[in-house]
């Protein structure tokens, strides 16, 4: 499947935001909820999660149809990523370890703000290398 790179961008800017917000905050429903967003992406497509969603209604139809689409499978795994230290994040403010939860949210605010300013999807690339590194699978 592909998809509007236009959209990753426009997610990983709501994704930043939300990451700051936690960050002064260390409110840690508040990374749950990103949590979600980031499984519902990897979990059901990213066509199906929330921020796609609004980028869908909102803001493509006053853009226009995209010059190129992107394979989906990179940010989707990208999605994953995140997932994982939101997750990690939220497991350190519930538990009360907060230099774990900031770490985990600086870490996933890093890459969100890199897609987001310049378009440099960090995990994207990582599931490039993965896939070049992986013997007898072509890249995608």
């Amino acid at each position: 499947m592909q998809v509007d790179p236009r959209g990753q961008r426009f997610a990983a800017v709501l994704t930043t935001i939300v990451l700051i917000v936690v960050l002064v905050t260390s409110s840690w429903l508040l990374l749950a909820a990103q949590a979600v967003v980031f499984l519902i992406g990897v979990l059901f497509g990213l066509r199906s999660a929330p921020y796609g969603l609004i980028y869908q209604a909102l803001v493509r139809p006053r853009l226009g149809s995209p010059k190129e689409l992107e394979p989906e499978a990179p940010p989707r795994f990208a999605q994953g990523v995140g997932a994982v230290f939101a997750l990690a994040g939220v497991v350190g403010y519930a538990l009360g370890i907060p230099a774990l939860g900031m770490t985990a949210t600086a870490f996933a605010l890093v890459a969100a703000f890199l897609n987001a300013a310049f378009g440099l999807c960090l995990g994207c690339e990582a599931y490039l290398l993965i896939r070049r590194l992986t013997p007898g699978r072509a890249t995608s």
